[in-house]
């Protein structure tokens, strides 16, 4: 009985989640399908908006389900405390995605108002909102007024708008976490930390244990463990992981650009675990030093250029944009000047990168050791308002967080 329900319980999400964001993309491709063979189908799509943050709030209830099939979990008989988890409001929309493990409990305990850590929650919240607003937002405005005209700009254009895109959807989405996991500390909870400085990587499989770690997570758990993960020959562990990244792709959209987004990574994930190094790179890179060593510094920045590409396709709006995106790069003359306000928005990327680089062993930037000179109330106080001020100042022009349209 428990796994009848449990199954239905799956089904009836991932109906849901298939209904109203894939529907329409599934339809669209038969039709075409079926076009190019002679076939004429005229099955009907549907006009309806996709409720925000569903792709979220759907994995948080299918990881409850397979949780408490799985007895990791015991169900809860408190309603209010079961939606509580499902909706609650700072990470609805756009994560981290919770585990109940972790959530229920932290619900069905007592709580108590923690100065320290509502102070943490607040300074990161303030460091999420720099991210958002100034670096994010400006970002956004400038590879939005110049993407759609790429075939008449410059190569060096077209890569620094691949940067442009690459800072804005770290300082969009991990802006987003940071104030979501800050204001979940005003109210005593403990949200999952989602990023962890991924642009500091050595490895493009340490990449994806840096960035959006409640989603690769629990594609982990859920789905690449079942599949047998790395307890087999290599060959299916490639395998795994190209079934991990496609449907990692088309979770974030209907859209072919986002499973070849997700297929470009298996197929870099598969390299590495050719060569053996997928699990290496676990530590915090250059520990105890200020500078990175060459060979950090090399593997860092091929990284990067690796997650520019990926980001570029994922921007795309079409996989014949993609490519030609690409060789306009280096077909179009090459060193004509980029705009001046991508190099400003691009000295804001820097900027921030070089701060977190400084606290690359905290959970956030401004989360401040007990050391000189920030033991000193002034100084501390002094850094808000400067931030304060920069946000005030730079802010770019409203735009709304890219992952709420997944």
């Amino acid at each position: 009985m428990q796994q009848l329900v449990s199954a239905s319980n799956i089904v009836l999400n991932l109906g849901i989640l298939g209904t109203f964001k894939y529907y329409n993309f599934f339809v669209e491709n038969i039709n075409s399908l079926f076009g190019m063979m002679g076939y004429h189908l005229d099955w009907v799509t549907m006009n309806v908006i996709l409720p925000v943050g569903i792709s979220f709030y759907t994995f948080q209830a299918l990881s409850y389900t397979i949780d408490v099939y799985q007895k990791k979990l015991s169900a809860t008989h408190d309603i209010i405390e079961f939606f509580a988890y499902i909706s609650f409001f700072p990470q609805l929309v756009a994560g981290p995605i919770e585990r109940a493990t972790n959530l229920l409990p932290q619900f069905q305990n007592n709580r108590r108002f923690d100065y320290a850590k509502s102070v943490d929650g607040l300074r990161q919240m303030l460091w999420g909102f720099l991210k958002k607003l100034v670096v994010a937002d400006n970002c956004a405005k400038v590879v939005n007024d110049y993407w759609g005209q790429f075939e008449n700009l410059s190569g060096i254009t077209l890569i620094l708008l691949g940067v442009l895109f690459t800072f804005q959807i770290y300082c969009d989405f991990s802006g987003y976490s940071d104030i979501a996991i800050g204001c979940a500390r005003l109210f005593g909870i403990d949200l999952m930390r989602n990023f962890n400085f991924p642009y500091f990587s050595r490895s493009i499989p340490e990449f994806w244990r840096r960035w959006h770690i409640s989603l690769t997570t629990w594609f982990r758990d859920y789905i690449y463990f079942p599949l047998g993960g790395s307890r087999c020959n290599k060959w299916k562990i490639i395998r795994n992981v190209f079934i991990v990244w496609a449907i990692s792709g088309l979770w974030h959209g209907a859209n072919w650009t986002f499973v070849c987004w997700g297929l470009f990574h298996a197929s870099l994930l598969a390299i590495y675990n050719l060569f053996g190094i997928n699990t290496k790179y676990k530590n915090v890179v250059a520990v105890g030093h200020i500078l990175p060593s060459v060979k950090e510094f090399l593997q860092m920045s091929l990284t990067f250029i690796l997650a520019v590409i990926g980001w570029i396709i994922f921007r795309a709006e079409s996989m014949s944009q993609a490519i030609y995106y690409f060789k306009a790069m280096f077909t179009n003359r090459f060193l004509d000047m980029p705009m001046t306000d991508g190099l400003i928005c691009l000295c804001y990327g820097v900027i921030l990168l070089l701060v977190e680089w400084l606290q690359r062993d905290k959970q956030h930037a401004l989360q401040f050791p007990n050391i000189y000179p920030f033991n000193y109330r002034f100084v501390r106080w002094g850094t808000y308002y400067i931030i304060f001020i920069i946000i005030s100042l730079l802010a770019g022009s409203s735009q709304t967080f890219i992952y709420f349209q997944f």
